[in-house]
This record gives C-alpha cells, sequence and structure tokens, in this order.
C-alpha cells in the first residue's frame, strides 16, 4: 500500500512542477495584455481568457501538490506542537471525516455540470474566445480526483505509521 501511496505522491509531485511554468505563463500573459491595452490600444478577449483557463488550472490542479507538500491553509493553534501521533490522527480523521465528505459533495454536484458542458463541447461565450470551455470545467472533477487520492495517500502513510509501536520516550 505504501507504494500506492508514493505513486500517488509522484504523480501530484509531476504534476505540481509542470504547473510551476503555468505561473510563469500567467505573468507573461498578464504582461502582454497590459502592454498591448495601454502601449497599443488593443484588447484580446483570447489572451484575457487564457489567463482565467491558467489560473484556473493551476489551482483545480496543483490543490492536491499543496496538500502533499503541507503549504495549505491549516489552523495551526494545537497541530504544530501536537506529538507525531497526534498529527497522523488529526490528519487520518481529517481526511476521512472532512476532506472525503467535501470531494464526495462537490463531485457529485458537478458531476451534471461538467457532463452537460462536454455533451454539447462547450466554448466560450465570445466569438473570439477560447474554444475549450468544457475542457475547463473537466478540471473540477480532476480537482476532487486528484485531492481524494492525495488524501488516500496521507491514510495510507497514516495507517502504516500508526500499526507501528510508538517510539520509547527517553528518561522513562
Amino acid at each position: 500500500m505504501l507504494r500506492l501511496a508514493c505513486l500517488i505522491d509522484r504523480l501530484n509531485d509531476r504534476l505540481g512542477a509542470g504547473l510551476a511554468w503555468a505561473t510563469l505563463a500567467i505573468v507573461l500573459i498578464q504582461f502582454a495584455v497590459v502592454i498591448l491595452r495601454y502601449a497599443f490600444g488593443l484588447g484580446s478577449v483570447w489572451m484575457q481568457e487564457a489567463l482565467t483557463y491558467l489560473f484556473a488550472s493551476l489551482f483545480m490542479l496543483g490543490s492536491a501538490d499543496a496538500l502533499r507538500r503541507g503549504a495549505h491553509v491549516r489552523v495551526d493553534i494545537w497541530y504544530r506542537e501536537a506529538p507525531a501521533r497526534a498529527k497522523i490522527w488529526v490528519d487520518v480523521i481529517g481526511v476521512v471525516g472532512l476532506l472525503w465528505p467535501t470531494m464526495l459533495v462537490l463531485g457529485w454536484q458537478a458531476w451534471p455540470y461538467v457532463a452537460k458542458s462536454v455533451a454539447i463541447l462547450e466554448g466560450s461565450a465570445e466569438t473570439a474566445g477560447l474554444p475549450a470551455v468544457w475542457l475547463l470545467k473537466c478540471e473540477i472533477l480532476a480537482f476532487v480526483l486528484l485531492l481524494a487520492l492525495q488524501g488516500l495517500a496521507f491514510v495510507i502513510r497514516g495507517v502504516d505509521a500508526l500499526s507501528r509501536p510508538a517510539p520509547a520516550v527517553e528518561g522513562t
């Protein structure tokens, strides 16, 4: 099972590394939009939509990697000082009690929305816009799947760690 957790981690790590380039693309496209708009008086719908697509992709596909690295927002009143086994329990209970139910509801609610978009191959409402809005909407389901899988990796590692005897505390 630990091999599965490593495989999930590797998937999200590589996806996160690839998405780092999306950040550069966002900066360059935004720079181009500003220059075209204010220096030449030109606007570009497809560039504006590309920014939206890239930013949404960065968030939707990069969230699982952020969770893997612990870069997500956490209320850290108690957790930081907690013993290692308590942290593991919090992570496992958090995944099973919060992450998975949330992803289940989100996936359930998003499915018809995404399916309808794919069925009609939904495109931009703008004539000069990007054609694949349906692909962007599919990222909602990818977000759900990637976060649920990263949660599974947490649970696998947590159960493995909790099944081992606790290390002896010095001085007892």
